[in-house]
């Protein structure tokens, strides 16, 4: 098997295997680097990185369309239920949740998250097991020791990185962390899409690692 990774721009990614779609942190309304609406993203789940609105972003509207199954923090789940949509997966850090797919897993990030003034639980990374590849999707969060760890137990084929610097790593930080968590390929995100996180990509480069830099509605296929 294999997936197909599309980027949505900043940290949003649509990732099929064929079958089945998993949508991660899909912000498009308001995302000025967008090529695709939040009307047109088909999936049967969404995972959720944490509560901000440049993640949380279109998440609501697209799990009421296509009722797809909500993974992610305890208290985001809660939002959702609150807001009518019950197909939801909560989870914390350290929690596999079993799927369709695969799975997916919960990690610790380094950041905060909340939503309208609302406490949105831990923030967290994402590494989902889809199409026989697993993929790490840090969320947002500065470099922490326990990546080499992360890379040890989950050993993913590829990692998405933010760089943007100021509310995450920036390049310097984030190549460090892709060289310990040590995936063969990586793509840098969360950056550029506003000019307080406008940043070279050319300077994210962890020794060993294929980085790919993809631009809003590129795809990536892994084989």
């Amino acid at each position: 098997m294999s997936a197909k990774l599309t980027f949505l721009g900043h940290s949003g990614f649509l990732i099929d295997d064929g079958a089945t779609t998993l949508a991660i942190d899909p912000f498009l309304t308001g995302n000025p680097k967008a090529t695709m609406s939040a009307e047109e993203v088909r999936c049967q789940f969404i995972a959720l990185t944490h509560g901000h609105a440049d993640h949380m972003g279109d998440a609501l509207a697209i799990a009421r369309r296509n009722d797809a199954n909500v993974i992610a923090a305890f208290e985001i789940c809660n939002y959702f239920e609150e807001k009518g949509h019950g197909n939801v997966n909560p989870g914390n850090p350290g929690g596999r949740i079993d799927t369709e797919f695969g799975w997916v897993a919960l990690t610790q990030a380094f950041h905060s998250s909340s939503f309208e003034g609302r406490y949105m639980g831990m923030p967290c990374g994402v590494v989902a097991h889809i199409g026989d590849k697993t993929i790490y999707h840090l969320g947002d969060t500065t470099i922490f020791r326990d990546l080499e760890l992360i890379g040890e137990i989950y050993r993913p084929d590829l990692v998405l990185v933010p760089i943007g610097d100021r509310f995450t790593m920036g390049p310097e930080l984030a190549t460090r962390a892709a060289e310990m968590i040590g995936a063969p390929r990586a793509v840098p995100i969360h950056y550029d899409t506003w000019a307080p996180i406008e940043q070279d990509p050319a300077q994210f480069a962890p020794q060993g690692v294929e980085v790919e830099v993809m631009q809003p509605g590129d795809t990536l296929q892994l084989d």
